[in-house]
């Protein structure tokens, strides 16, 4: 294992608070690069780091639940205690216990597809149609697959003590400008560098009202929107996200980026383009 990504004295996962674990995680990622182009990979990645996130947090709350059992007749198996404090509900095919025990095994690809399929089903309403699947096709190598879910398994991503220090913020943001440099002019399709973003919400000054992106990507501005109403001591609430983004694979990037930060907003219920839109509707005149 990586010098600095060792599990913790107890045995669990560390919090990703050594330096470097981007790093180290994008590397054994990068291994498939060989396989497939940056595009592909982009989204095997980020699927499985989003599935261990919502793993993460599920598990903390469970583990809570079991250990009040007794005494307050609380179920890690009702599905109402997670929904009650706002955790994706995650069955038992979908958990990362369950991910990282099969990491060896040649059907690893079939298990992931439908943990994902599962996770969405039970969690229609903020998942569906989001999350990625293809594991299972035959030129995804899938030793280089589990070897990936045994790094990513290194680190805590959705635990409380990783959701205050924002660690799946920056595997994320890291992961998707190391993507878009991997992809060249085409990865300005799905992500602006988080410089420029920074720079232009501190010029919108978004303290409250709309934040509205017709081609928002990967959703860049509206987490730093966020951030910047927070950091002005403000709420969340005080600003409302629309988008809009018309490819369908950037869409789903955005709205896991959303989800992975409690961040709500109207994207579409499809991938749009109204700018296209209004074009064919003005020459049809």
């Amino acid at each position: 294992m990586p010098r600095g990504k060792k599990n913790g004295a107890n045995g669990q996962p560390s919090n990703g608070a050594n330096l470097g674990f981007e790093q180290i995680l994008w590397a054994t990622a990068d291994k498939m690069r060989g396989h497939m182009d940056a595009a592909e990979y982009k989204h095997v990645t980020l699927g499985l780091i989003f599935l261990k996130y919502i793993s993460d947090a599920f598990q903390e709350l469970y583990n809570d639940l079991a250990a009040r059992a007794d005494t307050d007749y609380t179920d890690p198996e009702d599905r109402d205690e997670y929904m009650a404090e706002n955790v994706f509900w995650v069955p038992k095919e979908a958990r990362w216990n369950h991910i990282q025990a099969s990491a060896k095994q040649p059907t690893i690809g079939k298990i992931i597809d439908e943990a994902m399929l599962a996770i969405e089903k039970e969690n229609p309403k903020r998942l569906k149609g989001v999350l990625p699947t293809g594991y299972a096709r035959p030129d995804l190598d899938k030793t280089r697959l589990g070897e990936l879910i045994d790094l990513i398994s290194t680190i805590g991503l959705g635990d409380e003590v990783s959701r205050s220090k924002d660690i799946l913020g920056r595997v994320y943001e890291y992961f998707l400008g190391r993507f878009a440099e991997k992809e060249g002019k085409g990865g300005g399709e799905f992500y602006t560098p988080q410089s420029v973003v920074k720079l232009l919400v501190a010029v919108m000054q978004p303290y409250r009202g709309r934040v509205y992106d017709p081609c928002c990507g990967s959703g860049g501005m509206f987490v730093q929107s966020e951030k910047f109403v927070e950091a002005h001591g403000g709420r969340k609430d005080d600003i409302a996200i629309y988008g809009q983004e018309s490819n369908p694979t950037t869409r789903r990037l955005c709205l896991m980026n959303l989800a992975i930060r409690g961040i709500e907003g109207n994207i579409s219920d499809r991938n749009a383009d109204s700018f296209t839109s209004d074009l064919h509707y003005s020459l049809s005149r």
